[in-house]
């Protein structure tokens, strides 16, 4: 069994991995640092040695890159059994005031990665009549909130890729399910002086993703929504 993790060095798609991983997935990853990749893709080796782990940098906000990593996937001839679509970037701020090109910036990484990506790699996966797309949403994909901006924006065009995705390939084995955390505790949130108990643990968001891909092939989650217990901050 094979799975793809984009965005994989570190925070949710790290731990993603690594549930794959200690299940006995072969991993295929990205991310756009490449010494962080490496490192990280070393980690689960040392880890986990009975399974074959496969690394490519490349930088998916640009349609070059996502070229890039697919041809490198279609090369190896994947048979595609989890895709997980995870690259993505957060920058503050409100539509009135942000930085030129704020918007630009967050669809190319949040939206249009994914966008070309699964495009790129979608007539191999219907050629097998099989496979579990998972697309990397918010809890900011269903509602605004104060200092979202592009970023809010970016993830509900997201996730209205992901529900039309679901409804385009419902006959053809391939299924399609879009995650939506909130406040889940990864790197990014060291430095926010919250502690981590008020918030989730990033292996609540992998153990719900895995859980999700081991069902029947009869059987789809659309959503995954969860919240920390206290409600989102």
């Amino acid at each position: 069994m094979n799975v793809i993790v984009t965005g994989a060095s570190r925070g949710l798609g790290h731990a993603i991995a690594e549930k794959f991983a200690a299940n006995g997935y072969d991993l295929y990853l990205s991310a756009r640092n490449e010494q962080g990749l490496k490192e990280a893709a070393t980690g689960l080796i040392k880890k986990y040695p009975n399974i074959k782990i496969h690394w490519q940098a490349a930088d998916l906000s640009t349609k070059e890159g996502t070229a890039k990593f697919s041809d490198w996937l279609n090369k190896k001839s994947v048979a595609i059994d989890v895709l997980i679509n995870n690259a993505g970037s957060f920058v503050p701020g409100n539509v009135s005031n942000e930085a030129d090109g704020a918007l630009e910036q967050m669809m190319n990484v949040n939206l249009f990665s994914a966008y070309h990506l699964t495009r790129s790699l979608l007539p191999a996966m219907k050629n097998r009549n099989a496979g579990h797309i998972f697309n990397m949403c918010s809890i900011a994909s269903l509602k605004a909130y104060e200092n979202g901006g592009a970023y809010s924006i970016s993830k509900f065009a997201l996730l209205g890729l992901t529900m039309n995705l679901r409804e385009e390939l419902k006959g053809s084995g391939i299924k399609v399910t879009a995650v939506l955390p909130g406040a889940a505790y990864t790197d990014s949130w060291k430095s926010s002086g919250i502690s981590p108990e008020r918030i989730m643990e990033a292996d609540d968001i992998s153990t719900m993703v895995f859980a999700a891909a081991q069902l029947s092939p009869q059987a789809c989650v659309e959503q995954i929504i969860v919240r920390p217990q206290l409600g989102d901050l």
